[in-house]
């Protein structure tokens, strides 16, 4: 099963804010035995919002969607999963629930009284209008859900068919949820296999001229064969990363054939790096 991420939210494309859930998702995937796949970042313009989802609906991955689930009149996301899926709105009775606790902790907090048909109370009420058949995913920061919708005509138990799961666009809440999601509902899939990445820093070659032998490599190993240039190395200066990741027991013998490979070509090998 593949693992995608988009970001949304035009502060991120104007550099306003330095996006923190690129980085953030590798960590968590990683710490499980999973990887990303893909991230897509798209600004706050419902058109390409939209066209965004309805593909991450379509692909069958798991897809996490960070910002744009308030309800301010930039955040389009919840009204683009619907559209994205033919689907009406509705508020869900579960995150409602939960916004209403919120609004009572509120007025707890501030020794005020607690007034739900207030106009700015009714109006949080939208943060739980989300597409029909849509599951919430719990918000351990202020009670505000996020959801999960899939592209099946009905309800599915989370975590056995590709979908999205939708998050706010603040790290300090998406992020645990995310661990949550992953938690919850993919555990069976954490460490399902070990993965080795080995490598080599080789000075004096071309990537032209050592494709070959990555081809063949990846012809004769079930491993994926990866080159990383670099021009300006602070340790290593102008070198090109070669190596192979894959189980242990395919990058094995794939990093030797590697190794022995580069011995007929006039380069020099620097140190070797494992990560796991």
């Amino acid at each position: 099963m593949n693992f995608g991420i988009i970001i949304i939210g035009d502060e991120i494309l104007s550099g306003k804010r330095q996006d923190k859930h690129l980085a953030k998702a590798i960590e968590l995937l990683s710490a499980r035995g999973l990887k990303l796949s893909y991230a897509d970042y798209v600004g706050d313009e419902p058109d390409r919002i939209t066209h965004a989802l309805t593909r991450a609906f379509g692909s069958g991955d798991v897809v996490f969607s960070f910002g744009g689930i308030g309800a301010t009149p930039d955040d389009h996301t919840r009204h683009c999963a619907a559209r994205a899926l033919g689907r009406e709105m509705e508020l869900h009775p579960q995150a409602k629930a939960l916004i209403l606790e919120r609004m009572q902790d509120i007025a707890r907090e501030q020794a005020l009284p607690y007034e739900p048909d207030r106009a700015d109370n009714t109006h949080r009420l939208n943060m739980g209008v989300f597409p029909k058949g849509a599951q919430i995913i719990p918000n351990p920061f202020n009670k505000i859900a996020g959801f999960y919708c899939s592209a099946a005509s009905d309800p599915i138990a989370a975590g056995e068919h590709g979908g999205i799961y939708f998050l706010p666009g603040f790290p300090v809440m998406a992020h645990p949820m995310m661990a949550w999601v992953l938690d919850t509902h993919f555990s069976h899939l954490f460490l399902h296999e070990a993965w080795l990445e080995r490598s080599v820093i080789v000075y004096g070659a071309m990537e032209a001229t050592l494709t070959p032998l990555m081809e063949a490599i990846e012809r004769d190993h079930a491993v994926k064969v990866f080159s990383l240039p670099s021009v300006d190395h602070p340790e290593y200066g102008r070198h090109i990363e070669l190596g192979v990741k894959g189980s242990p027991q395919a990058a094995a013998p794939a990093y030797t054939a590697l190794l022995e490979g580069l011995r007929g070509f006039s380069v020099k090998l620097g140190p070797e790096l494992v990560r796991q």
